[in-house]
């Protein structure tokens, strides 16, 4: 097979089977590897849909620019099919990410603006920073610029809507009885969810959600509410985005950062070294399985290398002030 550029990598990523957790639960544990994309994460579909569907609509010119606030994988994703299309890009950052993150973009070639980590509802937090900047640039470009937004955005859902979840449905010959991730902009889960339910309606959904975000209470008792931290990046969120709207859960749990590094270890066990969403997912998946008993197969994301997070996830000393398992091989 031959590409015609990098745009044509993107997606048809294969199902591998976790042995631990295979073993562990009883079920066929399922990871889709998202993190053998060309951008290496999940983030390069949502990426491809924003852009390809910004062109259909006129938004996205020639020689225009790209302008988004990310946790990381979608600001590279976006980098990347934007350089190959033509497009500059700028991405707005929290400086609490990962500095590999943080180089993977500049390495793109995108413009980084780093600000501080502050939540949604003040006007500096990444997210809304970045909205206000497209905006500005809008007026002043010769070719004009629009905000990804890929939190609201749902040309994100619909890449999942389209291709992944058609994937997972066409890779297990129907035979998938349960879906789980995390959640950052909520389009992964809420695409494969509809794509799913639409073949298979009794098909279980369930939500792995990191300390400190608030949908897990959202999804269980119907309140928003943040509890708890975690070290996970690109994951977590305060609030039902647009990717969100409509999404029923059959199963939400909150996932511990001990539990995340244990799935990590046992991965690279595998030959997996993946990143903490990843982790908190297949501590997820595992946890839908007990729910659901053995004999079932269950698919979640592998959304990244473990190589984003060095610094963090495979730093003993980091994780040891944390009081969080350590690596044995790093010891």
């Amino acid at each position: 097979m031959t590409a015609a550029s990098v745009l044509d990598l993107i997606g048809d990523t294969p199902l591998i089977r976790l042995q631990g957790a295979s073993a562990a639960t009883g079920c066929e544990i399922l990871g889709k590897a998202e993190f053998l994309n060309p951008g290496q994460s999940v983030k390069d579909r949502a990426a491809l849909w924003i852009i390809r569907d910004a062109e259909r609509r006129g938004t996205l010119r020639p020689g225009g620019r790209i302008v988004e606030g990310t946790a990381g994988n979608t600001g590279i994703g976006l980098a990347m099919v934007g350089r190959a299309l033509g497009y500059r890009t700028t991405i707005v950052i929290p400086r609490t990410q990962s500095q590999e993150k943080k180089d993977a973009i500049r390495l793109m070639g995108a413009e980084l603006v780093e600000v501080d980590a502050v939540p949604y509802a003040n006007p500096a937090n990444y997210v809304r920073y970045s909205g206000a900047l497209a905006e500005e640039l809008a007026a002043k470009e010769p070719a004009g610029a629009i905000w990804a937004n890929q939190f609201d955005n749902v040309a994100n859902r619909r890449a999942h809507v389209d291709a992944t979840g058609p994937e997972i449905w066409a890779q297990t010959g129907g035979r998938v009885d349960g879906f789980i991730c995390a959640v950052g902009t909520g389009g992964t889960l809420a695409g494969v969810a509809e794509a799913l339910r639409a073949q298979k309606p009794d098909v279980a959904i369930g939500l792995a959600d990191p300390g400190g975000a608030a949908l897990y209470e959202y999804y269980a008792h119907g309140e928003l509410k943040a509890e708890g931290t975690s070290i996970s990046e690109g994951i977590g969120q305060g609030r039902v985005t647009a990717n969100l709207e409509g999404l029923v859960i059959d199963y939400p749990y909150r996932v511990t950062d001990e539990e995340m590094m244990h799935a990590i270890i046992e991965m690279a066990d595998e030959g997996l070294v993946m990143g903490g969403s990843t982790g908190i997912n297949v501590a997820g998946a595992k946890r839908l399985a007990h729910e659901l008993g053995p004999g079932h197969t269950i698919v979640t994301i592998l959304a990244d290398y473990g190589a984003r997070y060095q610094s963090k996830l495979f730093n003993p000393e980091f994780l040891k002030e944390r009081g969080l398992p350590v690596p044995p091989w790093l010891i």
